[in-house]
C-alpha cells in the first residue's frame, strides 16, 4: 500500500531543496514566485499575519530592498515532514541604515499542492550586531 504521508513528505522536501536553493543563490523574489500560493497567509513572530500574494510580495521586496550588502547566508536546518517544513535560516548583511545584522530564524511553512500556503516566521528581532 502506498503511504500517500511519504509521498508528500518526499515531494515537498524536493520543492523545499529547490526553494532553499534559489534563494541562497540570491534569486528570493524568484522563489517567492514560484513556491508562493496567490492565497498565502505569512507571519512575523506574533504579529497579524499578511493575507495574499500581492500583499507579501511587496513585503519581501520591501524586506530585500532594506539589504545595502549581503554577507553570508545559510540554512543549517531543513525539517519536512508531509505538508509541513521548518527552515533555520541565518543570514547577515548590512541593511540600508548602515546596521550590520544577523537574522537567525526558524521559518514554518505549510505546503499544498506543490506550494506554500502559510508561512510564520520565529526569530528575536533585535538581530542587530
Amino acid at each position: 500500500m502506498i503511504d500517500m504521508a511519504t509521498i508528500a513528505t518526499t515531494t515537498n522536501r524536493a520543492l523545499v531543496n529547490d526553494l532553499v536553493q534559489q534563494v541562497l543563490n540570491g534569486q528570493a523574489l524568484d522563489a517567492f514566485e514560484t513556491f508562493y500560493a496567490d492565497h498565502v497567509k505569512m507571519q512575523e513572530n506574533a504579529a497579524p499575519p499578511t493575507v495574499g500574494k500581492a500583499a507579501n510580495r511587496e513585503r519581501e521586496k520591501q524586506f530585500f530592498g532594506s539589504i545595502a550588502e549581503f554577507h553570508r547566508g545559510e540554512a543549517p536546518t531543513v525539517l519536512v515532514e508531509g505538508d509541513q517544513a521548518v527552515i533555520h535560516w541565518v543570514m547577515e548583511f548590512t541593511n540600508t541604515s548602515g546596521q550590520r545584522v544577523v537574522l537567525d530564524q526558524l521559518a514554518l511553512q505549510t505546503w499544498s499542492d506543490g506550494q506554500i500556503v502559510g508561512e510564520r516566521f520565529f526569530y528575536n528581532a533585535g538581530g542587530t550586531q
